[in-house]
């Protein structure tokens, strides 16, 4: 048979780095069954995930080489299906250097914990495959494939702690709601195909624009569809799933799923908003107004009780989900830079600020209570000083790569007029420094209380070296990285 009329070199070429990352994964599950099925070998697979993001890296370079020398700077394969630009290497460049900090800090965790399997890295690899697409997709059918491909890799890796109940009640309710709202999404793609008889993102747009404003059934694929967004992104009130999935996961893949699986739901959000539902920005921006203010709020003020570490990060990053939200509603090229800088630095310091936590778990002790971080300056002094720079970071505080986050974000609202939206945020600033200080207090004011040293790894040390070194980077040494989001807006 000849595939030949079905299948082009171009499709090949838009998806290598995601066919990488699927059969990587498929030889991480057959290898752990056939060649190290003694728990003892199992170190070796870790080897299998840093070879998927090598050759993965190698692809998305090839992809990048190629755009740079086109115009316009795009590429569409499988019929429109998925198309390569550049704001699709971008965020596979955040989900490869996400999967890989994650992949190896999570080795010794895993050997803590007595649950190092095979499985755990394919997953990892599986999940980031599920990220390509939620990048590089447009076409409903594919987004949706690519959307659960990652949500049930994290169902299951949230759950990976097989004798801790907290982790077996974090996956199911991470599973059942997640389910919920994979019903919104579905229900609002089927309304949208059928306005437009097409899954293709460009038909749909034609499709919605050439319809009145404010029409009952556009309305009704505009909100089914941002229900089911705004729950992947965890924005109130939407975020009823975060603490406890935060909470109970594995601290490694509560980072992963904390910045990665973020990143691409806003992907994912960005390729609708100002793809096919830009048309509609009159009916959706005073709704993201909303829940953005009501994210902001809620995610601020619900972290400032909080004694376990792991859920005030939770809502810390809910609080996030309501700043990017407000680069949408500027609705302008200033915000989407502004989203782009912003999860870009927030991949670093959230990852830093959840290896620390890693380190804090030791034979019988779970470590993501404020008490384990008593004293920690008196007992490892660098862990201490990292972390006070991520959490610098998530405030927002200059020169940490964080200020650049808000800074974009507050630029473009004032640009778009929403000098209201502006001042609020700017407030909840304020609140998020109160909250994140009382970690600080908790490291380098507190007496200890508990004398085991912290965990530490090859890969746990060079995780932290990565994020903090990059956090103080990109503050104080900006431009690349400004310069790289700049050139990766949607088209």
């Amino acid at each position: 048979m000849n595939f030949s009329q079905y299948y082009t070199a171009n499709d090949h070429f838009t998806i290598i780095p995601a066919v990488m990352l699927a059969l990587f994964g498929c030889a991480i599950l057959l290898f752990d069954f056939w060649i190290f099925p003694d728990p003892r070998q199992r170190k070796w697979l870790l080897i299998f995930v840093v070879l998927a993001e090598i050759f993965t890296g190698v692809g998305l370079y090839r992809q990048q080489a190629w755009l740079a020398g086109q115009s316009p700077s795009m590429l569409q394969g499988f019929g429109g299906a998925v198309t390569l630009d550049g704001f699709s290497v971008f965020f596979n460049w955040i989900f490869l250097v996400a999967a890989l900090i994650v992949a190896v800090m999570s080795y010794q965790y895993l050997e803590i914990s007595n649950e190092h399997h095979g499985e755990y890295y394919g997953l990892i690899l599986f999940a980031q495959c599920g990220m390509y697409f939620l990048a590089t997709g447009t076409d409903l059918v594919v987004l949706f494939i690519g959307l659960e491909l990652m949500a049930l890799s994290f169902y299951v890796m949230v759950g990976f702690l097989r004798a801790d109940k907290r982790s077996n009640e974090a996956a199911l309710k991470y599973l059942l709601l997640g389910a919920f709202s994979t019903g919104f999404l579905a229900y609002g793609f089927s309304v949208l195909y059928g306005l437009a008889g097409s899954t293709k993102l460009q038909d749909i747009g034609d499709a919605i624009a050439a319809r009145p404003a404010w029409d009952p059934v556009v309305f009704l694929a505009l909100a089914t569809t941002s229900v089911g967004l705004l729950f992947k992104i965890a924005a109130a009130p939407f975020h009823m799933w975060a603490p406890d999935a935060y909470e109970g996961a594995p601290t490694p893949v509560t980072a992963y799923l904390s910045v990665a699986s973020k990143a691409a739901s806003f992907a994912f959000l960005l390729r609708l908003f100002n793809g096919p539902l830009q048309s509609l920005s009159a009916e959706w921006e005073p709704i993201l107004a909303f829940i953005a203010i009501l994210t902001l709020t809620i995610g601020n003020l619900a972290a400032i009780n909080q004694t376990n570490i792991k859920r005030l990060l939770a809502y810390s990053s809910v609080s996030h989900a309501g700043y990017m939200l407000l680069g949408l509603v500027a609705n302008n090229a200033m915000g989407t830079n502004g989203i782009l800088v912003y999860l870009m630095v927030y991949t670093f310091m959230n990852l830093g600020a959840f290896a620390v936590i890693t380190a804090m778990r030791r034979q019988g002790i779970i470590g993501d209570e404020l008490e384990d971080m008593a004293g920690l300056m008196h007992k490892n002094p660098g862990y201490a000083m990292l972390m006070l720079v991520f959490l610098l970071s998530l405030a927002g505080i200059p020169p940490t790569a964080g200020f650049l986050g808000k800074y974009y974000i507050f630029l473009a609202l004032i640009q778009s007029g929403h000098y209201g939206l502006a001042v609020v945020a700017t407030l909840y600033v304020a609140v998020a420094i109160y909250y994140y200080f009382k970690i600080v207090r908790s490291m380098f004011i507190r007496e200890e209380t508990e004398r085991a040293p912290a965990a530490s790894s090859l890969g746990l040390r060079l995780a932290l070296g990565v994020t903090g070194l990059l956090t103080l980077v990109i503050g104080i040494y900006p431009e690349p990285f400004l310069e790289l989001a700049k050139t990766s807006l949607v088209r």
